[in-house]
């Protein structure tokens, strides 16, 4: 039988856009990690470090849809390369100011405009595919690889900061997140075959994809799974320095993406009976149960398979919320509803690292991974009851499986 991603790959173009698009996502999971590290090494406090990640994730949350709908305005390109000179430019001002100790107010405003104008290439080039293979059996496969690429991206990106800013200079990471994203976002925008065209005129002034309830259920579920990362990516990092192994860190947060990215692949090339609501319940009560045991360990050594294990939910968790949304709102408001997703999980990390920082800070890592147990439950239980509104409409569905 033909793998299915290699079908996927051989779409016209295809290829190119995937690279230039997985080096400009990489700096998503080196920044917020990269400040974490970079305000802990400079201040010794993980709480203020995951609330200056907060503020970068809350103001990339707010700025998603608007980014979303001016690129199907007007083009991603045209929206690419301002936000991408914005992004450097906030960025460097950020790393001077943590470095020499100007004021909080700047640290903040720094981290804050830097995540406004991190650039959305991951939300991009799944409206890319969504151009390129609507009505195709080919776009799930294509969607589920995108979510595989983010796993891929959580794998690299975590590693190579953390090694970068422990065994070299404090700012190395972060330098080097921004440089990806300038030489990524760049590559990305010069794709132009793939690009899909601006809407039109009547279609720029539509309702929001926020008019749909089935969206407003999985921007929940996109708040508590994003909790769930934030938690995990301070609460590691906190876990790995507390046993006196801050080396492992990557390597923890990397283990989760791993095992995300491992399941993301079979996830993506089963043809599934299931209807995508049930998919998407299972998964998150399968990472509530799966993160239970992540609040009793205390040896480096069996934290890094248990989180293995956590990771496999994740995946199957944001394949079935990105299919969903693709199918639940008007074709005119796919990126804005992709954007929205992305905004959910962003505002997620930012209070997952903001209040997972505070409890380490106060009570050890331990006790700031019980907030992924809870999150996750709360996404659950979300999608239990918003079920009805997640049924697919039979016409838009390419499979009788994802409408009952």
């Amino acid at each position: 039988m033909a793998n299915p991603y290699l079908q996927v790959l051989r779409t016209p173009h295809a290829l190119p856009m995937v690279l230039a698009a997985f080096i400009g996502r990489l700096p998503l999971s080196m920044v917020g990690l990269g400040c974490v590290l970079l305000v802990a090494a400079e201040t010794g406090s993980y709480g203020l470090g995951g609330a200056v990640a907060a503020v970068g994730a809350v103001a990339a949350a707010l700025s998603g849809p608007f980014l979303g709908r001016l690129s199907d305005a007007y083009g991603q390109r045209r929206v690419l390369l301002p936000v991408l000179a914005a992004f450097v430019a906030a960025g460097a001002t950020f790393l001077v100011a943590v470095r020499q100790d100007w004021p909080l107010l700047v640290v903040f405003a720094g981290a804050g405009l830097a995540g406004a104008c991190l650039p959305p290439v991951s939300s991009m080039i799944r409206v890319r595919w969504t151009h390129l293979l609507r009505g195709s059996h080919r776009l799930p496969t294509a969607l589920a690889m995108e979510s595989v690429v983010d796993e891929m991206v959580f794998v690299v990106g975590p590693v190579l900061v953390t090694f970068l800013s422990t065994a070299g200079h404090s700012t190395a990471g972060l330098v080097t997140a921004f440089t990806l994203a300038a030489v990524g976002g760049l590559l990305f925008a010069a794709q132009r075959r793939t690009e899909p065209p601006p809407l039109a005129h009547e279609h720029r002034n539509g309702p929001s994809a926020m008019r749909s309830d089935g969206l407003k259920v999985l921007f929940a579920v996109g708040v508590a799974v994003g909790a769930v990362l934030g938690t995990l990516q301070v609460a590691l990092v906190a876990f790995a320095d507390e046993v006196d192994a801050r080396a492992m860190s990557g390597v923890l947060i990397a283990g989760l993406a791993v095992g995300s990215m491992v399941s993301g692949i079979g996830w993506g090339a089963v043809h599934w009976r299931l209807p995508l609501r049930h998919r998407l319940a299972g998964a998150l009560v399968l990472l509530t149960v799966l993160s239970v045991p992540l609040v009793l360990i205390e040896d480096v050594g069996v934290m890094v398979p248990f989180v293995v294990l956590t990771g496999v939910a994740v995946s199957p968790s944001l394949i079935s919320a990105f299919t969903l949304a693709e199918l639940l709102v008007p074709r005119a408001a796919v990126t804005e509803a992709f954007t929205w997703i992305g905004t959910a999980l962003a505002v997620g990390v930012a209070l997952g690292a903001s209040v997972s920082g505070k409890i380490v800070d106060v009570s050890g890592a331990n006790a700031a991974l019980a907030v992924v147990t809870l999150a996750a439950g709360a996404a659950a239980l979300v999608v239990a009851l918003g079920r009805q509104v997640l049924r697919v409409p039979a016409e838009h569905a390419a499979s009788p499986a994802l409408v009952r």
